[in-house]
């Protein structure tokens, strides 16, 4: 079975990604299968442009982690996702610019990647991990595995309806 965990960055896919690893599950970057099957086809800013075609063709078992899994051909896609603001303080400790902070909370609260999930896949869950410890959310992902995840289905999570009076608090560094 393939599971994608995604969502947009700063989340905490790596985290969860890794977390699962130590409990036994295989896991693997995006971008290592990207390499491996040569679908990295250039450069642009400073970030490894990955030919999303390319990679939906890709049969992997075992868990994928990265922001564009949700291409693949996965079972079941797990999107995580992050109250903006909090995402917003995340990105900017990165020392993110202003301009990717900002397209990144963008995508945040358009539901960007849940809807691109949505698109090419059947069975997408999300998550809230807002308020969650890396555990919690790596336990949540192996009920979603285990077949358990029907509280977890797209529909829930509306940051848009949230931050309507306080789109600009959001818009702000």
């Amino acid at each position: 079975m393939l599971v994608a965990i995604t969502g947009t960055p700063g989340v905490g896919k790596s985290s969860v990604a890794e977390k699962l690893k130590e409990k036994g599950y295989k896991v693997e970057k995006l971008l290592n299968l990207a390499l491996k099957h040569n679908c990295v086809i250039g450069e642009e800013n400073g970030e490894l442009v990955v030919d999303v075609e390319k990679l939906s063709e890709i049969r992997f078992d075992g868990i994928v982690e990265g922001h564009l899994s949700h291409f693949l051909k996965a079972d079941k896609v797990v999107v995580l996702r992050c109250d903006p603001l909090v995402l917003k303080d995340r990105l900017i400790k990165r020392g993110w610019s202003f301009e990717k902070v900002m397209d990144n909370v963008e995508a945040e609260l358009l539901d960007l990647i849940l809807v691109e999930a949505l698109e090419k896949n059947s069975e997408v869950y999300e998550i809230d991990v807002t308020n969650m410890d890396v555990e919690e959310v790596a336990n949540v992902i192996e009920e979603i595995i285990k077949g358990k995840g029907e509280k977890f289905k797209p529909g829930k999570i509306d940051w848009l309806s949230k931050f309507a009076d306080r789109i600009e608090e959001v818009a702000r560094l």
